[in-house]
């Protein structure tokens, strides 16, 4: 009994401290937790400082802010991506249109917008198809090539003029003024420029150079080229001279009339007429300027 007893009380002793450290662990546990609720009591009490308030608002119209551009950025996406939209439309449009020049060939009807650019587009590709025919003649000339492998060769780079005298053609109809001018020439060689291009008597006179030794047959045919395209150029400057200043002369008098009165605006409308029919005469002049030399071999 004695040591039931003992047993007992030891485990009641066990006992207790057990439920003595439980209460001493649950009181430091509940003396943690109510010290933390009573600090944030505390500070839910506690007013807060100037310069706290002054943090909170200014993170505050930081994120307000933020927010404002991001939404502003996000509609500018969507304003660019209709712009890409309408601009991929405008530049369908534009092809079905027959603006640009199709790399097929077919460059009769294709500048009907600016023409001074895409001729000048075009030009730019033709100048380097020359190039590359004309180093192909080098190459098949320096490698003795026979005569009908040489035909070929110039062949084709006759052929290829004709393209361009084409082109010209065709944008000098959209904007005769950038083709007279020759804008698409480097500056030395718009100081020999005429009508558009070179005078061909003196292209000829070059050519005389480079294919020494002629026969006296070849001499004579030579000279005679030269003669008839010296007349040919000096009856297109004289008729290009008449007609700048027949053309002038319109629009002077265009200019100088008042389109107060319907008589005056009659009489505007009509010399306007005229004007633009010359313009299509200078076209003619730079068309048989380009061509002529081809009309007589």
């Amino acid at each position: 009994m004695a040591d039931a007893s003992s047993r007992t009380d030891n485990s009641t002793v066990l006992d207790n401290d057990g439920k003595i450290y439980r209460l001493e662990q649950g009181q430091s546990g509940g003396a943690i937790m109510a010290s933390n609720s009573s600090d944030r009591s505390d500070r839910s009490d506690k007013p807060l400082d100037q310069k706290t308030l002054r943090r909170l608002a200014q993170n505050r119209e930081a994120a307000r802010k933020s927010r404002l551009r991001k939404k502003s950025y996000v509609q500018q996406l969507e304003s660019s991506k209709l712009k890409l939209a309408q601009l991929e439309q405008e530049l369908q449009k534009a092809r079905q249109q027959g603006i640009f020049i199709s790399s097929s060939g077919d460059q009769t009807h294709a500048m009907s917008g600016n023409g001074a650019m895409t001729f000048d587009l075009e030009y730019t590709r033709w100048l380097e198809d020359q190039n590359k025919q004309i180093n192909e003649l080098r190459t098949a000339v320096n490698a003795h090539a026979s005569d009908s492998d040489l035909r070929l060769i110039v062949d084709g780079i006759m052929a290829h003029y004709d393209e361009i005298f084409k082109v010209k053609g065709v944008a000098a109809k959209a904007d005769v003024f950038h083709i007279l001018s020759g804008m698409w020439k480097t500056p030395a060689e718009r100081c020999f420029l005429w009508l558009g291009g070179f005078r061909p008597s003196e292209l000829l006179k070059l050519l005389v150079n480079h294919l020494e030794p002629l026969t006296e047959q070849q001499m004579l045919g030579l000279t005679n080229l030269q003669q008839s395209s010296q007349q040919a150029e000096d009856a297109l400057s004289q008729g290009m001279e008449a007609l700048q200043q027949s053309l002038a002369e319109t629009l002077a008098g265009s200019l100088g009339s008042s389109a107060g009165s319907s008589g005056n605006v009659a009489n505007y409308m009509g010399q306007m007429a005229m004007a633009m029919g010359k313009l299509g005469t200078l076209e003619n002049f730079l068309r048989q300027a380009g061509l002529f030399p081809f009309f007589q071999s």
